[in-house]
């Protein structure tokens, strides 16, 4: 797992690649020695236990790793959206819980998203293959893909190519829940639409404000979940990466708590026309 440095003392240009290709073999073995040693200390869209990975566990992601290689090879796509199914979110209406950028790297395929640090409200950015991307023994062994436009891929491609463009907007102080149209947090999905948002309005909207004012110009929706008083305390006081404070106490206090959401964002990104409808893979 690369972690993506932000500016502050950081000479801007590409970040090194990786080292070697994410070939099958060198990703199980990078896998094993990895779950011997430790569980990985950041996470996004998964529970955050401190267990070893199960040989199990490595097989399926390995396995999803490589259709997942396949469909982006047969998208013909530079960037893309890319989710996971890491906890189970159907109580709320929702299929996946976390997604970053899939982006061609010459003839490897990385994967740029935002991982909050267990146990604390720091995050940061990372850069990973596909077989990291699906080692953290997720809910459902499934992705979801969706290609973005050329104009915007054109647009993306180097923001993500590059460390200091990269972390631009990215915020380290975390919140799980963090409120769409507030800059006290930010969670992973919420770093990567407003990431778009960047690219696609370059380059007005070059701040957190500005990238949310064209998301919410260009007719982005959060979902709005109902958490009880009681769900909210609880969740407030037992982790250290949720907070309410952002959100106002109009909505807060009518149990109405809006936050971004693979869902929402794979709707807007069809209704908008800036991407197609996402293709599954199991």
């Amino acid at each position: 797992m690369s972690p993506v440095r932000p500016p502050e003392g950081a000479t801007p240009g590409r970040a090194p690649p990786p080292p070697g290709p994410p070939n099958l073999h060198r990703l199980l073995l990078t896998a094993t020695v990895a779950a011997a040693l430790a569980t990985p200390a950041a996470h996004a869209g998964r529970p955050c236990e401190a267990k070893p990975i199960e040989v199990d566990a490595i097989t399926k992601g390995m396995a999803l790793a490589q259709r997942t290689a396949a469909a982006l090879e047969r998208s013909g796509a530079q960037v893309l959206v890319l989710a996971r199914a890491g906890q189970d979110l159907s109580k709320y209406g929702l299929r996946y819980s976390h997604l970053g950028f899939a982006y061609r790297d010459g003839e490897h395929w990385r994967v740029l998203h935002k991982l909050n640090h267990c146990g604390t409200a720091d995050s940061a950015l990372y850069r990973q293959g596909l077989g990291e991307f699906f080692m953290d023994s997720p809910f459902r062994y499934e992705a979801a893909l969706v290609p973005l436009t050329p104009n915007l891929q054109a647009r993306l491609l180097p923001i993500l190519q590059d460390n200091a463009r990269a972390a631009q907007l990215n915020e380290r102080r975390y919140n799980m829940l963090a409120y769409p149209w507030s800059t006290a947090y930010q969670q992973s999905n919420q770093w990567a639409i407003e990431t778009l948002a960047m690219a696609a309005a370059d380059p007005s909207a070059n701040t957190r404000p500005a990238a949310q004012l064209w998301l919410q110009q260009h007719g982005y929706q959060p979902t709005t979940l109902r958490l009880g008083l009681l769900t909210r305390l609880g969740a407030r006081v037992t982790a250290a990466n949720v907070a309410f404070d952002d959100h106002p106490d109009a909505l807060r206090f009518s149990d109405r708590i809006n936050t971004v959401t693979v869902d929402s964002v794979f709707d807007w990104l069809t209704r908008s026309g800036l991407g197609t409808a996402a293709t599954t893979v199991r």
